[in-house]
């Protein structure tokens, strides 16, 4: 059997964009409203840009225009992009109990005792994979409050011990990751602590939008970097889905500066919780929920249920889904750690290495085939891609990059 012959890679075509049915509200990723949600993480004396790196030998060896990607390993010293999110909807949290507006405040004024004095101990509860548990633990120790972090199922003792080691109280359950959601919501309710989660559902909004414009200020970085370095828009935005807050959260701030010449969006996620791709295959592209253990390497990305808001925004404006084995995100790795000559090394966890993974395959293995056709990636693409994490699961890390765990072919 071939590469080819493996189905590696499912896709389907967003038959629902630019619905005017339930559109997802772009407004919500103003540019001010974004530019002022940087200004104020830039407070954190920890804060920098992370890097976008052009790698262009990659480029010319899949013949493409471009290929660029923002390292978000590098983010406040946490191994990955969570924090953005975070730390921004706990801030928001804290100054709408103050009464004040975010764009007065800074950390230091957060934690100031006197803030402590007026609100008491508050905990702040979340369910994670990893890397948006251990943001949130280290946004509630930073500004001296508690937080609670719940992991699902057969969830790495590496990131369970790094959520430890910002002090939360944190434990595995033996459930998936939306049941481990659900445990974290009945606590929450029942010991009046504050749920941070990155999903939306019916009740539940707000906080999750401000993870989203978290995320968001992500995006106000790449522009930035990458009108450096071209003078032309992406024309290909690939961006990895569990929920779908980190895309919708990227993608809303992208739509609204380009616009018109806005890139195509491709949600990526793994083939064990493709719950975007099973949506997007219904009748009326209505939330198809995954259930199961969801089980993949890609763990940031194993969940069920789409986030309820990002769902509406990446149904109007995506362009597809694609569905991907495991196998696709290893070699992400791989070919992220092993650059060609003059390239960036970058080291990739297994979500963040998955749209990378899928470029490279789909030019290197699909090149003569429709889907590259269907997609527009041809010699003219400039893509975007996004480094979610480093490796956050080092062993993990080492068993693909070092012993080949996981081969395409």
């Amino acid at each position: 059997m071939t590469v080819k012959d493996k189905q590696l890679i499912k896709w389907v075509k967003n038959k629902f964009k630019n619905n005017e049915i339930n559109k997802g509200d772009l407004d919500n990723f103003e540019i001010k409203n974004i530019q002022n949600i940087l200004k104020f993480q830039q407070t954190h004396p920890s804060y920098t840009h992370t890097p976008l790196y052009s790698l262009s030998r990659l480029a010319s060896y899949l013949d493409v225009s471009m290929i660029q990607t923002k390292d978000e390993s590098q983010r406040f010293g946490l191994n990955a992009f969570k924090v953005l999110g975070g730390i921004y909807a706990i801030a928001m949290y804290i100054a709408k109990q103050l009464g004040e507006e975010i764009e007065n405040l800074s950390f230091d004024k957060l934690k100031d005792p006197s803030v402590k004095a007026r609100l008491g101990d508050l905990t702040f509860i979340s369910a994670t994979d990893g890397n948006h548990g251990r943001g949130v633990a280290w946004a509630a120790r930073e500004l001296g409050f508690k937080s609670v972090i719940y992991m699902p199922k057969g969830s790495s003792l590496q990131r369970l011990e790094a959520i430890r080691s910002e002090g939360a109280l944190a434990d595995i359950q033996d459930v998936n990751y939306d049941d481990t959601v659900r445990i974290c919501a009945r606590l929450a309710e029942k010991n009046g602590w504050i749920m941070v989660q990155d999903t939306a559902w019916e009740g539940y909004h707000e906080i999750p939008l401000w993870i989203m414009q978290g995320y968001s200020a992500m995006a106000h970085e790449i522009v930035e970097q990458w009108n450096q370095t071209s003078e032309q828009p992406p024309t290909h935005l690939f961006l990895q889905a569990g929920v779908g807050s980190f895309a919708a959260g990227i993608a809303g701030y992208i739509l609204q500066v380009y616009g018109e010449q806005a890139p195509k969006i491709i949600i990526v996620e793994p083939n064990q919780a493709d719950c975007f791709y099973q949506s997007f295959l219904t009748e009326k592209g209505e939330r198809e929920f995954v259930g199961g253990a969801m089980s993949t390497e890609m763990a940031g990305l194993a969940c069920g249920e789409p986030n309820t808001e990002a769902f509406k925004l990446l149904r109007s404006y995506s362009t597809g889904v694609l569905s991907c084995d495991d196998a696709i995100a290893t070699v992400g790795m791989r070919v992220y750690g092993n650059p060609l000559k003059g390239d960036p090394s970058v080291i990739s966890g297994e979500s963040g290495s998955v749209t990378l993974g899928v470029v490279y395959y789909l030019r290197k293995f699909m090149k003569d085939l429709s889907l590259n056709d269907e997609l527009g990636l041809d010699e003219n693409a400039r893509i975007l891609v996004i480094n979610t994490e480093g490796d956050t699961d080092e062993e993990n890390y080492r068993k693909i990059v070092w012993d080949g765990f996981l081969p395409v072919q």
